[in-house]
């Protein structure tokens, strides 16, 4: 689940411009009508992104809307999404979807399209809803509520996708969603760390709930797995509970993992517009839902995706055929861009994407291609704004600090760069890269109010094996291993780590730039299988979780460190569940 130790990689950075945002007003039929539309275009080259956000300022709208406008210059619309969007000439309408076709008073939709211009990509100046022009206060009907729209004479190029409609923002999002909040306690997870002995001192704890593919958002019962409740009884709990803040794993893209097997999931490389109408759509509509409008709903977007897409592919040491694949065909970025713009719409939700960790891009030739890839699909979904921030060392076990060294340290004379084991990356824990990345992201375009999430659940490494003091050692290989806490073979080990140990518990704002430490793979929760275990979720079997297998290029040709056992991802491994709590730091009490 966790690639890769790969250096000298290049990737370029799309350069994209940002245009301004566009507000108009148009009249809604009804008794008393009314509405703004809100339109912003985010350009680049000769493509561009537009997204509309249109407001119910009157009566209630039940029967079907339909938005349309005249595009200033030579702007095509290519795909849709959230409402059926068409263009005849420079018209443009956008129907609701089938299962959404209300507005209520005061309520909002959003819909997004990409599209292609020449000249100057002009913002529309005007808008209609339902055939009526834009007044920006309420008035009586002057025509049929649900209105008639020109005949397309093109279709959108991929099938017509749905969407929530969009909860009232209840007001400026928090700038941590984790500060102050309560966090919830999954109880199908808490029943399981419960029946171990010794689990009770940490099954309070907060921890993710993992949506690993669709049939988990409604729960399923013949999963090793998923647990029977889905995101609205998890919701639902969560209220029941008092908890300030929720988190869920949004985890289904097409040929999701593409250089890992034990992570594999149920989506072919081509299938975006079912994850999009299948898989993103539900949980918007689902976390959108005015009565969770009080809960901070955060979601961490679609692991182990992006940063493949910078050292998996083509003329890369761990270059796969699926990362080609999922580079080529866009499916990664448009399928990251499209649940941002969705789910990042909804007032009181908050997305932190995946950025890896040090010992995947902590080198200079993986570094800033990666964030140039983030800030690129960020721009994609619709606005930066989407993305509250990021998160690293996901489900992985990179330490937090190394506390007898640090990447300005020489051993004789030598850097401990030069040492096997940092082998000439940046950074040589978490923390410290964590920090630094979210200054180059910021650097590349996003809000300085970004803050960065770390994954501790797994990344303690006490018990007897953890160093109590710097080595007196005088050759750099011997100093570097003798000190390191984090005690797996190689740094690009990752799955079912031998050794490792509960690390800190979530908590919020811990360090300067970091929203929180955060358990998001709940301890005990398998990795992947140690040898080939047939089931229903598409999950295959990766060697890297087989103890006896000497490795490849990601690791360095080294033996894999992984515990024996195990079963698939996401299954509830006993063996793995009490070591981590054996070698917790700090310890358990």
């Amino acid at each position: 689940m966790r690639p890769v130790l790969i250096r000298g990689l290049t990737a370029a950075a799309a350069v994209t411009l940002i245009s301004g945002l566009g507000i108009a007003v148009a009249t809604s039929a009804s008794a008393a009508a009314g509405c703004r539309v809100d339109y912003s275009a985010n350009s680049w080259s000769t493509g561009f992104t537009g997204t509309v956000n249109v407001t119910n300022l009157g009566d209630a709208i039940s029967g079907g809307w339909t938005v349309a406008w005249d595009f200033p210059g030579n702007q095509t619309v290519t795909q849709g999404w959230s409402a059926t969007v068409t263009q005849s000439g420079k018209h443009v309408t956008a129907t609701n979807p089938s299962w959404s076709p209300a507005i209520a008073s005061g309520a909002s939709v959003n819909f997004g399209f990409n599209g292609n211009y020449s000249g100057t990509n002009t913002n529309p100046a005007t808008f209609t809803l339902n055939g009526v022009a834009c007044t920006g206060s309420t008035g009586p009907t002057t025509g049929p509520t649900t209105g008639t729209t020109t005949p397309p004479t093109t279709s959108p190029t991929t099938p017509p996708t749905t969407g929530p409609t969009t909860p009232p923002n209840n007001g400026t999002k928090a700038d941590n969603p984790y500060a102050g909040a309560k966090g919830y306690v999954n109880p199908e997870w808490k029943a399981k760390a419960d029946a171990e002995a010794g689990g009770s001192r940490v099954s309070n704890s907060p921890t993710a709930v993992w949506l690993d593919r669709i049939a988990a958002i409604n729960g399923t019962t013949d999963s090793s797995s998923n647990g029977s409740m889905g995101v609205q009884a998890h919701l639902d709990a969560a209220l029941a509970q008092g908890a300030g803040y929720i988190q869920f794993v949004i985890y289904d893209l097409p040929g999701r993992d593409c250089a890992a097997l034990a992570s594999n999931g149920e989506l072919g490389p081509n299938d975006l517009p079912k994850y999009k109408s299948d898989y993103i759509d539900p949980i918007a509509a689902i976390e959108g839902n005015a009565k969770y409008k009080n809960l901070h709903i955060i979601n961490i977007v679609e692991i182990d995706s992006l940063p493949n897409l910078v050292t998996n592919t083509s003329g890369q040491a761990g270059a796969t055929a699926m990362c080609d694949t999922m580079k080529a065909n866009g499916g990664y970025v448009q399928g990251v861009a499209y649940a941002l713009n969705k789910l990042g719409a909804i007032g009181n939700v908050y997305n932190y994407v995946d950025a890896a960790h040090h010992g995947w891009i902590g080198w200079d030739s993986n570094f800033a291609p990666t964030a140039d890839l983030l800030y690129q699909t960020a721009v994609a979904s619709g606005s930066v704004n989407n993305v509250t921030g990021f998160i690293t060392d996901t489900a992985n076990y990179s330490a937090l600090q190394e506390p007898y060294f640090n990447i300005n340290t020489t051993v004789n004379g030598t850097s401990v760069r030069q040492s096997k084991w940092v082998d000439w990356n940046q950074y040589v824990d978490e923390l410290s890269f964590a920090q630094a990345f979210r200054t180059k992201l910021v650097s590349d375009g996003f809000s300085s109010n970004i803050g960065m999430l770390i994954d501790t659940s797994r990344n303690g490494w006490g018990g007897a094996n953890r160093p109590t003091k710097a080595s007196t050692a005088t050759d750099v290989d011997t100093f570097v291993n003798q000190s390191r806490i984090d005690r797996r073979i190689h740094a690009g080990n990752w799955c079912n780590q031998d050794g490792a140990g509960l690390g800190e518990r979530p908590k919020a704002a811990p360090a300067t730039g970091i929203d929180a430490y955060v358990w998001v793979k709940p301890p005990g929760e398998s990795d992947g299988s140690s040898s080939l275990i047939p089931n229903n979720e598409g999950k295959g079997f990766d060697q890297m979780c087989d103890p006896t297998y000497t490795g490849n290029a990601r690791n360095g040709n080294n033996k894999t460190g992984a515990l024996p056992n195990a079963p698939i991802s996401g299954a509830w491994f006993s063996a793995q569940f009490q070591q981590l709590m054996t070698n917790a730091y700090p310890p358990l009490s």
